[in-house]
């Protein structure tokens, strides 16, 4: 389990250590840094998948996405007693990432490459990375790092020089992820891989999870939904079927779900509800009732990730519809780590009800993100070098 997100100069996160519970929730108003907290989540598995260059790249480029205020904010500007205003900057400019857990930590520090004849400038460059063991980084429990082209993996209390040649455009995660050579990374690789996103569901009417799909084994939905009947499907057969028709009902009592064969290897989901002689199919569901059948379906996968993220589930759902996507997220969470971000006060308040849940409520000021009520005292320990 993940137990601290740390960000630093990543858009309005010029730095902030958070908490993790097993299930958290981010809520917040508009503007202040939820979905850059999302993003940079995004981020660490790109890194793992050796696109975090090319992920960057896509968001306009490193200085593009760099904390564009002051470093460092005077009394006298908090109470806009004065204009805000620079100063000479100390020390690189770089974006920190970083998170630890129960098994492992990582962090990555990107900057500017050095200035040369070159169409990519903009490219940022791996400054560092490193693995770690424990809440936060230290040197003596550091267990592989990276600095610049050159990595290294603890021995005992030695060090092993694992490359000296190591690109600076690509991670170690794509260098370094044999599972005899540098064990810790593969593992870590393997587990950043696991982390789900849900954030992009479509319920138009030509949305593909409306439409039929080909009847293969689907233990994990697609982060967009168009495998929706064959990961019904699947639940039913290698899931937990009871829990799926629970859902189902909590949401649309006495409704069931309708897996129909449509021929030459095609299924589509369908829906029966009380009082009509027919199955309603997938395409003729309200947006709602498609996204919150779409979250039943990522939630209660019979293959529960590490951890699963839920950008604004409560999207398009009805208000009676929120307290049983409340029950189904905290149902998933006893399998996996969730992380909820929403707007929706009526679902955060159902879920601060769970035992393990952990609220934070976002805030502005001076430009960059806070987590309101949560002092310097109270954050995780944590440290870049």
């Amino acid at each position: 389990m993940l137990r601290t997100l740390a960000v630093e100069n990543y858009r309005s996160l010029y730095s902030i250590v958070m908490p993790l519970n097993r299930l958290t929730v981010v809520t917040g108003a508009n503007g202040v840094g939820k979905s850059n907290l999302y993003g940079a989540l995004r981020l660490l598995v790109s890194a793992a998948n050796g696109q975090v260059v090319s992920a960057l790249a896509k968001e306009g480029g490193l200085p593009n996405v760099m904390w564009a205020g002051p470093a460092n904010v005077s009394r006298a500007m908090e109470r806009q007693e004065v204009e805000i205003q620079g100063g000479p900057r100390k020390g690189p400019a770089r974006v920190r990432l970083g998170f630890s857990g129960d098994e492992f930590g990582y962090l990555i520090e990107l900057g500017l490459p050095i200035p040369q004849h070159s169409a990519f400038n903009l490219d940022p460059v791996i400054k560092r990375e490193c693995i770690f063991h424990g809440t936060a980084y230290r040197a003596a429990s550091t267990l592989v790092d990276r600095k610049g082209p050159v990595l290294r993996r603890r021995i005992g209390r030695k060090w092993d020089v694992v490359a000296t040649d190591l690109p600076v455009h690509d991670s170690l995660f794509d260098y370094a992820g044999d599972s005899t050579t540098v064990p810790e990374v593969f593992r870590l690789r393997e587990t950043l891989k696991q982390w789900r996103f849900y954030a992009d569901f479509r319920t138009d009417a030509s949305a593909p999870a409306r439409k039929s799909i080909t009847a293969t084994r689907t233990p994990v939905l697609h982060h967009d939904g168009r495998d929706l009947a064959a990961a019904l499907q699947t639940i039913i057969e290698v899931g937990d079927a009871k829990a799926l028709a629970d859902c189902i009902d909590d949401a649309f009592p006495g409704s069931t779900l309708d897996i129909a064969d449509k021929g030459s290897g095609h299924l589509l989901a369908g829906l029966r509800q009380p009082g009509l002689l027919r199955v309603l199919t997938s395409s003729e569901w309200s947006d709602g009732t498609l996204r919150y059948i779409l979250l039943v379906a990522a939630l209660l996968t019979p293959r529960p990730p590490p951890l699963m993220v839920l950008n604004e589930p409560e999207t398009s759902l009805h208000p009676d519809l929120i307290a049983p996507l409340a029950r189904l997220i905290a149902r998933a969470s006893a399998q996996s780590q969730v992380w909820v971000i929403s707007h929706s006060n009526a679902l955060v308040r159902r879920l601060e009800s769970s035992e393990e849940s952990g609220n934070h409520v976002l805030e502005k000021s001076i430009g960059r993100t806070q987590v309101a009520g949560l002092r310097d005292l109270d954050c995780p320990p944590w440290r870049w070098t």
